[in-house]
């Protein structure tokens, strides 16, 4: 990105190559998923419904790459990383609270309980209060292998396939 000067020097230009186009229409003004601005280039034609044919990486340059990023989202192979993804996150985010907040409530709403010595001057508050902090460990060392063993590999393909349909595309 060249260096920019006068009033709008912190914005975004529309040629940044590392720009992302919106894939949804999500927030933009005409609901085209391509951002406000001058065009680039010819319009491209609407997207099929559906997921992308197998074999389609090199033929889509009728598509935009806001049209090509919602195939994708659309397809068998990225809900299934979505749903790999929600399988772990959702049961493991509702533990995580439930423990978090029962150490809450044991603390305000049994204090004698808490102030029960374990070894010396260790007390169950303590305990707990540590195991706070080594469930988040064991929650971020869960989630990191479950993502590499479960989703990575996938996410990776789907991000590969997804660079070759928009080879070649305008943004």
């Amino acid at each position: 990105m060249e260096k920019q000067e006068g009033r709008d020097a912190a914005a975004v230009r529309l040629d940044d190559p590392w720009y992302d186009a919106l894939t949804d229409g999500w927030g933009d003004p005409d609901g085209t998923g391509l951002p406000a601005g001058p065009a680039t280039g010819p319009a491209a034609p609407a997207a099929p419904d559906g997921p992308p044919a197998a074999g389609h990486g090199h033929g889509a340059a009728g598509h935009s790459a806001a049209d090509i990023y919602g195939e994708v989202q659309r397809g068998a192979a990225f809900q299934e990383v979505r749903r790999r993804y929600r399988r772990f996150v959702v049961p493991a985010s509702v533990a995580f609270f439930v423990w978090y907040f029962a150490y809450v409530v044991a603390a305000t709403a049994a204090p004698e309980f808490m102030a029960r010595p374990v070894v010396g001057a260790v007390n169950v508050a303590m305990v707990a209060g540590l195991g706070q902090f080594l469930s988040t460990f064991l929650l971020t060392w869960a989630y990191a292998r479950h993502a590499r063993l479960h989703r990575d590999r996938a996410a990776l393909e789907l991000r590969w396939e997804t660079q070759e349909m928009t080879r070649g595309t305008e943004r």
